[in-house]
């Protein structure tokens, strides 16, 4: 099971463990939500609302717990007006 079905799994059932979703060795992706969302003054919730998910899923993402999906890694890039690239970082050697 990968990790992104884990975690939809576990906000389908209203559980969300506090042992990280991604595993030593899995992909992992900086971001720069947090300093995007400080240049615009917006919180997790209202990030979260205008692309349609729960503060949450913002905040496990900004914790790089969570890869986020093709789709909502564009939603995300879109609100802030930049490339996907400049939002989402691969770590060296992935």
């Amino acid at each position: 099971m990968g990790a992104a079905y884990l975690f939809y799994y576990s906000l389908q059932v209203g559980y969300l463990s506090s042992e990280p979703i991604l595993k030593p060795g899995e992909i992992v992706m900086k971001n720069n939500i947090r300093i995007e969302r400080a240049i615009k003054n917006m919180t997790q919730a209202e990030l979260a609302e205008q692309i349609g998910v729960s503060r949450q899923t913002i905040n496990t993402i900004e914790s790089n717990k969570y890869v986020p999906s093709t789709v909502l890694a564009l939603k995300i890039a879109r609100v802030f007006g930049k490339p996907v690239e400049e939002m989402f970082i691969l770590e060296d050697g992935d």
